[in-house]
């Protein structure tokens, strides 16, 4: 053989090594492709008929074979984040104790690891309290704050935000009486909240500017429901502009209809007590005769739909 044919061979030999995978790589690919994190769903028993039932099992039961000290779920948030949003759609099936005593569990089971707690923490906090959540709920976000105060795996110090969060989330809460204020009229008039009679009253705090202000205000001057309910004074609609500039204010005065009592705060007593938390603008507060709260921090259309089926 000549020695071009010898290098050609040599060649032809070396280049299929490098393109082939050795079996001890490809055994290796295997077992990480075994320890992809999977969620197993709990077996529900067969002997729990009712919806009511199998719920209350789910939410009790549904992270009992995951393992919360393997850091590797929250690299694989596909896995983890979909099974949580799958859990919290669970949770409203069931009574608030139980929902409350499991999200209180499922912090205290991530608290073994730091990594698994702070992610844990960070998805209740964008499904249960950002504003821009469908699926926001101030009442089932206070267990899972108060369960990261409890949590061994925070210091004092980090624990200051979740503390500041759950004294604006204990404010104004569904089927409590609403924080009184006062607030001014155009005219220089002051009024205040509990003196609004009406059997509900729509507290819609907003500012002028903002395109979301102006889409809810478009949506609530266009409802029938709305009207309906303005004319024969089942409802009273307060605007209120709750920030500092009031010439901001003035300018839009015109945009807020005759039949809706339209104020400012005065002395920004809104903004700097803290008496109702105005994370986003706008901000809606539905309630009742005695000033209870019926809906906080509402979409307008979840009010909307109470009034048509709560129609005189």
């Amino acid at each position: 053989m000549t020695m071009r044919g010898i290098y050609l061979l040599f060649m032809s030999a070396f280049l299929l090594s490098c393109n082939a995978t050795p079996s001890s790589t490809v055994k290796k690919q295997e077992e990480q492709q075994d320890k992809s994190p999977v969620f197993k769903m709990v077996s529900i028993p067969s002997i729990l008929a009712t919806p009511e039932e199998r719920a209350e099992y789910l939410v009790k039961n549904y992270w009992n074979n995951f393992d919360f000290s393997d850091t590797i779920y929250v690299d694989n948030e596909d896995v983890t984040e979909q099974a949580f949003v799958n859990y919290i759609d669970i949770l409203p099936h069931t009574n608030y104790e139980i929902a409350n005593a499991s999200i209180k569990k499922t912090i205290e089971k991530a608290s073994t690891e730091k990594k698994m707690v702070d992610y844990f923490f960070s998805l209740y906090e964008k499904y249960f309290y950002d504003a821009n959540s469908p699926m926001r709920n101030d009442e089932l976000f206070i267990p899972v704050l108060e369960g990261i105060i409890a949590s061994p795996a925070y210091e004092e110090a980090e624990k200051i935000r979740p503390q500041n969060l759950l004294h604006l989330a204990l404010k104004n809460r569904v089927g409590e009486k609403a924080n009184d204020f006062t607030f001014t009229l155009k005219n220089g008039q002051k009024q205040s909240l509990y003196k609004q009679k009406a059997k509900y009253l729509l507290v819609y705090f907003y500012n002028p500017g903002c395109p979301a202000c102006k889409e809810t205000s478009t949506k609530m001057k266009a409802s029938q429901v709305i009207s309906s309910a303005l004319s024969d004074k089942t409802l009273k609609v307060l605007a209120v502009y709750p920030d500092e500039d009031l010439e901001e204010w003035k300018k839009y005065l015109n945009d807020i209809p005759e039949n809706w009592i339209s104020g400012y705060d005065q002395d920004v007593y809104l903004k700097n007590e803290e008496i109702y938390d105005l994370k986003a603008i706008p901000t809606l507060y539905f309630l009742d005769q005695d000033k209870k709260v019926i809906f906080k921090d509402a979409n307008f259309e979840q009010i909307e739909a109470y009034l048509l089926q709560n129609k005189q």
